[in-house]
This record gives C-alpha cells, sequence and structure tokens, in this order.
C-alpha cells in the first residue's frame, strides 16, 4: 500500500493503482454493485479531458508541457487502456464527481509515470480539471459517449438487421399466404409483403437512433457549476466543441442554454423514448418471426426457423426459436432499463441533474443489448429463414376470407351466409357459390385467385 492526499487528507492506495486519495475514498463510500462505469463513457471522458488540455494550453491558461502529457494519457484513456484503474461504482454522487476525479488522479499517476525525471508534475485540480466542473465535464461525456454508442454500434447493427429483411422481402414476394388480424384469418397477403413490414420497422429504427446522435450533440462542456461559466474562458465551449469533433467525426456543439445543459437531462430522456421504440420494433419482429415458424406439425409453420442448437434435453430433434426469444428479452430488458432513464430525468433539483452516472451505464447498457442483440438476430436467425410456399398457397387457398372479394358482387350479408355455410358444412367457398348458382365458374375463379387479392391494384397480366 502506498500513502495518497487530498484536500481531505491521506488515504492508503494499493501500490499499483493509478487512482489517488479521492478515488480511493469513493471506493469506501459506494461498495454497492460492483458495476463501474461504463467503458465507452470512460473512454469518452478521454476525449473531454484531451480537448479541454489542448484548448487551456491553445487559449495559454496551461503550460504547453502539461498539456501534452495530459493529451498523451487521455488519449491513452480513450483508447481504451487502464480500465482497471476506474473501479468507482455506478451507484456514487449524482453529478459523477468521484469518476470525474477519479480520471483526473489516473491522469496524473499515468503521467507521473511517463515523464519520471523531467520535473512536470500535475494537480489533478489545477491542471487535469482546468475550466471544467464534474458538472459539465460528466454530461459532456455523457453526451459524447452515447452518440458515438448510437452511430458506431447500433446504427450499422440496425443496418445489418434492415438488409437481411429486405432480401426476405424480395425472396418471399411471391409467396402468398393468408393473412391474420387479431390473431383470425384475415385476406391474402404475400409473405414478402409482411416482411416488407418489418424491414421498414427497421428502416425507421435506423432513423431514430440517427435522429438520438442529433439530439446529443449540445454539449455542457463551458458552463462549469452551474451553466454560468465562472472560471472559464468565455470561448472554451466553442473550441472543445470543435476538438471532440474532430477526434469523433461526429457535429458537436455548445448549447442554446449552458443553464438548461446542466440542470435538464431531457434530450437523454428523447433518446431514452427512441431506445424503447427501437425495442418495440425488434420485440414485434421477434415475436412474429415465432409465431409463423410455430411448429412444424401443430403451429403455422409458414416458416422454416433454422436450428442454432438442440431444442430439449429430453425431445429429440425439437427446435426452438431461440434467437427470437433471446431478442424478446432485450427487447424486455431495454424498455425497463429506459423506464430508469425517464425517471432519471425526473431527479433533477435546480440547478443540476442528480443521476448521471446512472443515466449513462442505462443508455450503454440498452445500446450494447440493443446492437448485439440486432446483429445477432440478422445473421443467425433472418438470414438462414425459409418459407414453405406450398404450405402457405395452401392455408390461403382454403382460408375463409376470400369471400372478402365477393362482397362487391354479392354484399355484405350474402357473403357472410357463404363463410358460415363453408366452415359449417366443411366445404370450399367455391364449392358453396358454386352449388347456390350464384355466379359463374370462370368469374368466380378470377375473384377467388389469393395473389391478385393479395395486389388488388396490379395491372393483370395477359
Amino acid at each position: 500500500m502506498s500513502t495518497r492526499h487530498d484536500s481531505m487528507g491521506e488515504m492508503p492506495v494499493p501500490a499499483d493503482a493509478l487512482w489517488g486519495a479521492s478515488t480511493a475514498r469513493a471506493l469506501l463510500n459506494f461498495p454497492v454493485s460492483g458495476h463501474p462505469m461504463p467503458p465507452a463513457f470512460l473512454r469518452a471522458m478521454g476525449l473531454v479531458k484531451l480537448a479541454a488540455a489542448r484548448v487551456n494550453a491553445q487559449l495559454g491558461r496551461l503550460d504547453g508541457a502539461k498539456a501534452a502529457l495530459i493529451e498523451r494519457v487521455a488519449r491513452e484513456i480513450a483508447q481504451g487502456e487502464h480500465l482497471a484503474h476506474f473501479p468507482v461504482d455506478v451507484f456514487q454522487t449524482g453529478s459523477g464527481t468521484s469518476t470525474n476525479m477519479n480520471v483526473n488522479e489516473v491522469i496524473v499517476a499515468r503521467a507521473a509515470q511517463l515523464s519520471a525525471g523531467q520535473g512536470v508534475a500535475l494537480h489533478a485540480n489545477d491542471d487535469v480539471n482546468l475550466s471544467q466542473s464534474s458538472n459539465d465535464v460528466i454530461p459532456t461525456a455523457l453526451h459524447v459517449s452515447v452518440a458515438l454508442a448510437l452511430h458506431a454500434d447500433l446504427l450499422p447493427a440496425l443496418a445489418t438487421l434492415a438488409a437481411a429483411l429486405h432480401g426476405k422481402a424480395e425472396e418471399f414476394a411471391a409467396v402468398v399466404k393468408p393473412g391474420r388480424t387479431h390473431l383470425m384469418d384475415a385476406t391474402p397477403i404475400t409473405l414478402g409483403q409482411e416482411f416488407s413490414a418489418y424491414a421498414t420497422q427497421i428502416d425507421k429504427a435506423c432513423a431514430r437512433a440517427s435522429r438520438g446522435v442529433a439530439l446529443l450533440a449540445e454539449l455542457a462542456i463551458g458552463g462549469t457549476a452551474v451553466g454560468s461559466g465562472l472560471n472559464a474562458p468565455a470561448d472554451f465551449d466553442q473550441r472543445v466543441c470543435a476538438v471532440l469533433s474532430q477526434e469523433t467525426g461526429l457535429a458537436f456543439h455548445p448549447p442554446r442554454n449552458h443553464f438548461e445543459a446542466q440542470a435538464a437531462r431531457d434530450d437523454c430522456v428523447e433518446v431514452a423514448g427512441q431506445l424503447a421504440a427501437i425495442a418495440a420494433s425488434l420485440t414485434k419482429l421477434a415475436n412474429d418471426v415465432r409465431l409463423l415458424g410455430s411448429g412444424p406439425r401443430a403451429g403455422l409453420a409458414e416458416l422454416r426457423l433454422p436450428a442454432v442448437q438442440p431444442g430439449s434435453s429430453i425431445m429429440p430433434g425439437k427446435v426452438n426459436p431461440v434467437m427470437s426469444e433471446m431478442l424478446v428479452q432485450v427487447g424486455l430488458y431495454v424498455q425497463g432499463l429506459m423506464q430508469t432513464v425517464m425517471a432519471c430525468g425526473r431527479e433533477g433539483q435546480l440547478e443540476l441533474n442528480a443521476s448521471l452516472p446512472l443515466l449513462s451505464y442505462c443508455l450503454h447498457e440498452a445500446i450494447a443489448c440493443l446492437a448485439n442483440g440486432a446483429r445477432l438476430f440478422a445473421t443467425r436467425c433472418i438470414a438462414a429463414l425459409a418459407a414453405d410456399s406450398e404450405h402457405c398457397a395452401a392455408l390461403a387457398a382454403h382460408s375463409l376470407m376470400l369471400v372478402t372479394a365477393l362482397t362487391p358482387r354479392l354484399g355484405y350479408d350474402l357473403a357472410a351466409e357463404i363463410a358460415k355455410q363453408a366452415q359449417r358444412e366443411g366445404l370450399a367457398l367455391r364449392e358453396v357459390v358454386l352449388q347456390r348458382g350464384l355466379m359463374h365458374a370462370q368469374e368466380l375463379d378470377a375473384l377467388l385467385d389469393p395473389l391478385r387479392m393479395a395486389h388488388p391494384h396490379a395491372t393483370p397480366t395477359k
């Protein structure tokens, strides 16, 4: 053990630890869950510290040698190094001050290793935290990290799933089958049309994720303690945003109102709504796929699901919709996490939201699970789906709801009577209509064509 000190005095710290006394106090205060802050958030903290040091040096507020050291270590953190030295629990001070100081202390200690004998010593508050406060740094890292996760992780995963679904929509374009509403037979549809709906849902999910990136483009940096910018240069916010934009490729900018940027987390709540909607889309898709693949002999059995693992420890040959079940659980989990984010959004009092670490944890956990779930579902389920075309066509041909096409010719009441008789007597609709002498066979067959019903506005082929 070694002894390190901060403004409150001395604390014992493991000799090989890069953190200091402030972090040691946090470890004593918050041994709650064992969950440290998300790695993506910590990498963003490195970017924020790098940008702040560079701008402070440009403005003549920080010695060039010190700034270079801070940038070097902050770059290491941004690249995912030293993660073991950020042990502070998610359930900590609501501003994230413990994590901010943890980062500051790690930069100081690592810089001391790199500059040994050079006579350059950093101070966690005076140098690494110069022109900053936990109250603007933590929400800035929150926005940067979540925007990057949406852009680099979730969007590509959703795009992969959307492409797979569009491919199946084309592949299944000619597979006619019964539509179903209320889980009951409805007028015909093609399996391709059904999958076009799923593909469009995920296209919209991509758009929602993109809107989330735009929502998080405003950064609180430069507001310092309460939004007034005390102890920060007037253009510090603009300059730091420019550096972060250059480093990430995303277009960050200062907020319209620094006080709102620190007091409220409404943008994060709105992103939570987008993620909850994406989770709902994925859950609907997963549930439909497992329903359409139910069977193989006692269910709908319109889809043949890929066998990715044995389905039962007791029933040989059983194949279960395990990828759908995985994605449904992801959707349930994410929607619960997003409820927490929405509750966190209410936890701001006056000039500060006091649930920033939990907000970060929930958003990153949700994005990671959605991205992994969508990617796996695309590659291990959708890509390998097959249609039972003959079974689908047989179901469509025998559907009582084909009678809908006769309504303009016979009227609703008579068409209903025909459908009920067919069901009661176990007959086909065609048989009932011909028995009653209501229509000629040629006209009847044209009206009862399921594929024509699925494309009522298509130009007839000759």
